[in-house]
């Protein structure tokens, strides 16, 4: 039986280290599930796995993109067990590694195949108020207005994306999800959450974040500037030092919100990883 061996858990909990061993023992390849180290621009930010490591065990998905190509989950759900699929054909055993709840689900597939929109549509959208969107929504289809977030942008323009895309309900193409896990291969999908005591992890994150400071992160948030609009750029560990760079922040103030937030995502990670326990 073919198996995928999925290493989840929050941030700074030891996930590269633990899989790149696992990983060598198993005599196999690791799939990244964590959506903010597929960007070739992003490496002390996100904690890449380090040289060593990516030379130890074969990766895919790591730095396979640039932000300005921003990837989304449907995209890379697709991708991804097409990798998954043609592992297996040499391996009984594959790993995934990652921190990012709804890229682990793809994985699980439970996400849905989705079509991209087309950039005149998506621009339509992102210019179209909130109040509009929710109104276009509760019209296309008034079962995912009722239980999405109508506070949330992102998930209101995705589903409006799919919508006018696909002239179907968004509620209605998600609800395809396990047909879709069917046609892409079956095997058997563990989930192993690695946990840690919370004030041990909370120590890890603040010196994960020193460690980052030291090895240069400021530096490599300078040189995305250019790029600091994007929604891939609004992410914990840079966000917070683009003030910085501007002179409107300081800088151990900075480093000091780094670490809260990243706390912060690590909480909602460990609330999130709850349902693989």
């Amino acid at each position: 039986m073919r198996r995928l061996i999925i290493i989840a858990g929050p941030t700074a909990v030891g996930k590269t280290a633990y899989a790149v061993q696992l990983a060598r023992e198993l005599g196999t390849e690791i799939v990244s599930c964590d959506s903010r180290q597929f960007y070739c621009e992003l490496r002390i930010g996100v904690a890449r796995p380090t040289d060593e490591e990516l030379a130890a065990v074969p990766h895919h998905f790591i730095a396979c993109r640039s932000v300005t190509a921003p990837y989304n989950i449907y995209d890379y759900a697709q991708d991804a067990l097409r990798v998954i699929n043609a592992l297996f054909e040499t391996h009984d055993t594959v790993l995934a590694v990652g921190g990012s709840g709804l890229y682990i689900d793809a994985l699980r597939g439970c996400v849905s195949r989705m079509p991209s929109p087309t950039p005149e549509l998506r621009e339509r959208l992102q210019q179209m108020p909130l109040e509009e969107k929710r109104a276009q929504l509760k019209l296309l289809d008034p079962v995912y207005y009722d239980r999405v977030d109508l506070r949330n942008p992102v998930r209101l323009q995705r589903a409006l994306e799919v919508c006018l895309m696909t002239g179907r309900p968004y509620s209605e193409v998600i609800a395809e999800r396990e047909k879709w896990k069917e046609e892409n291969g079956k095997w058997e999908t563990v989930v192993r959450v690695l946990e840690m005591e919370r004030t041990e992890l909370r120590e890890r994150i603040d010196r994960r974040v020193d460690a980052m400071m030291q090895e240069g992160l400021l530096d490599e948030v300078r040189s995305l500037l250019p790029y600091r609009e994007l929604n891939t750029l609004n992410t914990v560990g840079y966000r917070e030092l683009f003030p910085v760079i501007d002179g409107t922040e300081e800088l151990d103030h900075a480093v000091d919100m780094i670490k809260l937030n990243t706390w912060h995502y690590a909480r909602k990670q460990m609330t999130w990883m709850k349902r693989y326990c």
